[in-house]
């Protein structure tokens, strides 16, 4: 907890905060750790927008009753009234916020947290454009008002230089000008925009890290004087140690490739195995951001400075041994109802993944609906295998390439934290364990994405040993098939075919008595 030798929890104190985006993965955490760490701030503004019909005060109330704020909910439910809810849209002009409540912004905020943004890879470039580009030059429009502005800090990724295999802590040339994408986007139709965006990005996989890069450019152009820095977090996965370890909230990157694995519906990945998988603990990444605006705001850099916040140089760890310590915790924490026992592998060959993704995805999938509609059920596993291929396949550039990111800055501002700060926001990625942080995410996945209780952990441990030897008669199965196949003209060959398979028979008649045992 900060106390009053903590040189940031001190700079927050009587200060006011707008954060974008605190609805987000990111955003959540953000505020979470603002309050229990910095509890004399004066006020948290949050940029919210309503939706499906419920106001942004509902939407507070909603965000603050998750479990991730239980421990300020019953230790200091007072510092919940410090958030402040502001009806806005970052797609808006002047951000959809109201006269009234720019003035406050402009009269009390210190401190800009800018997180909003779409993630999604495969977005629309018109949205891409809206919320990531035109949100950030509408946003800093709105900081040059601020009277008190002491720290602009801009959530971007690691991967917005994606076309280079290193990465310095610099904002690079973009990809296209920013003024012109953003006439595109306004003026062209959605349709004919979505047919010539793969011409406009060019050589970066997606509108994410296309539009993400040229949101950097605009921070650069419009600055004029700013105290701005900017963050580049590279994939953002489950917390390490705040504030509860393996909390994450949503499928995307690595948690949808646990889940799905864990289910034994994902069973093959495109996935270079001795690349390095460049992970970051959300709570990492928070602790940095926060450091990052005290360092802003007190030293005054002149310029804008960069900060990577990548594990890679630090702490790397390669895809095969995530895929060895997954593995081994999906079957220690195993999650409800598998549909089939976990298994399956990264594949380096192209061929062999779209192979293996017909055998073990598309025609199981097939098959299980097929079974659905004559036992007169509604059929799902087609559509959940489309989703999972869409998703998987916008992960492929991350997992077959792979690239440096420096890091001097963050190192040099880890350097200059007293002790006391080093401990109570620590971005220290090289301290991580990465064996001991996976069997936490594994356990985070089940409870907070997939919702399954604790207590039910016996239960799926049972059910997974009954797909255990399903699995191995099915593959007993397959492969007297084959050699029956292989042997049809050989009376021997036959002779044997029919005692393998009836001893097959038999385990299958023993399987009741062993799963009791």
């Amino acid at each position: 907890m900060a106390d009053s030798c903590s040189s940031i929890a001190e700079f927050f104190r009587g200060r006011s905060v707008l954060v974008t985006g605190a609805t987000g993965f990111m955003g959540k955490v953000l505020v979470e750790k603002l309050l229990r760490s910095c509890p004399d701030l004066a006020a948290i503004f949050l940029l919210m927008r309503p939706k499906h019909g419920s106001d942004v005060r509902a939407r507070l109330r909603d965000l603050t009753s998750i479990q991730l704020f239980d421990w300020l909910r019953k230790e200091r439910p007072s510092s919940l009234d410090k958030l402040v809810p502001l009806c806005g849209d970052i797609t808006c002009p002047e951000l959809g916020i109201s006269p009234a409540d720019q003035a406050t912004l402009m009269e009390h905020v210190s401190v800009v947290f800018h997180s909003a943004a779409t993630v999604k890879f495969d977005e629309a470039l018109k949205l891409s454009v809206a919320m990531n580009i035109t949100g950030t030059k509408r946003l800093v429009q709105l900081c040059h008002k601020m009277s008190k502005l002491e720290a602009l800090v801009h959530v971007s990724t690691a991967y917005c230089n994606c076309n280079r295999p290193e990465v310095g802590e610099m904002v690079y040339p973009p990809p296209a000008d920013p003024e012109t994408i953003m006439q595109y986007a306004e003026w062209i139709d959605q349709d004919l925009l979505e047919a010539i965006t793969p011409k406009i990005i060019g050589n970066r996989p997606n509108t994410y890290t296309f539009t993400k890069a040229l949101a950097e450019h605009v921070l650069v152009e419009q600055s004029r004087g700013l105290p701005i820095a900017i963050v580049r977090p590279s994939i953002v996965t489950a917390a390490w140690k705040e504030p509860i370890p393996g909390w994450v909230d949503n499928l995307n990157g690595p948690t949808g490739l646990l889940a799905g694995a864990g289910k034994g519906v994902l069973r093959t990945i495109l996935c270079y195995r001795d690349l390095v998988a460049d992970l970051v603990p959300v709570d990492i990444a928070i602790n940095l951001l926060i450091s990052v605006a005290w360092h802003t705001a007190t030293a005054r850099p002149n310029n804008i400075i960069v900060y990577n916040c990548t594990s890679g140089s630090l702490n790397p760890v390669r895809w095969r041994e995530l895929e060895e310590i997954g593995y081994q915790y999906i079957l220690k924490y195993p999650f409800n109802n598998v549909l089939w026992y976990p298994g399956g592998s990264f594949k380096n060959s192209r061929l062999a993944n779209s192979v293996c993704t017909v055998v073990f995805h598309t025609i199981p999938a097939h098959l299980l609906d097929l079974a659905a509609r004559l036992a007169g059920r509604k059929p799902i596993m087609v559509r959940v295998h489309n989703k999972l291929q869409r998703a998987i396949a916008c992960l492929e550039f991350f997992t077959t390439h792979e690239w440096r990111f420096a890091s001097d800055n963050v190192a040099r501002l880890l350097a200059r934290l007293q002790p006391r700060d080093r401990a109570t926001f620590n971005f220290d990625v090289a301290q991580l364990d990465w064996g001991e942080y996976f069997e936490q995410y594994v356990v985070g996945t089940r409870h907070f994405v997939l919702k399954e209780d604790p207590s039910t952990l016996s239960a799926a441990r049972v059910h997974l040993r009954k797909m255990l030897w399903m699995h191995r008669v099915t593959q007993f199965l397959l492969v007297a098939i084959v050699c029956r196949l292989l042997v049809t003209n050989s009376s021997l060959a036959r002779q044997t075919w029919f005692s393998f398979f009836e001893l097959v028979l038999r385990l299958v008649r023993l399987l009741p008595f062993i799963q009791k045992t």
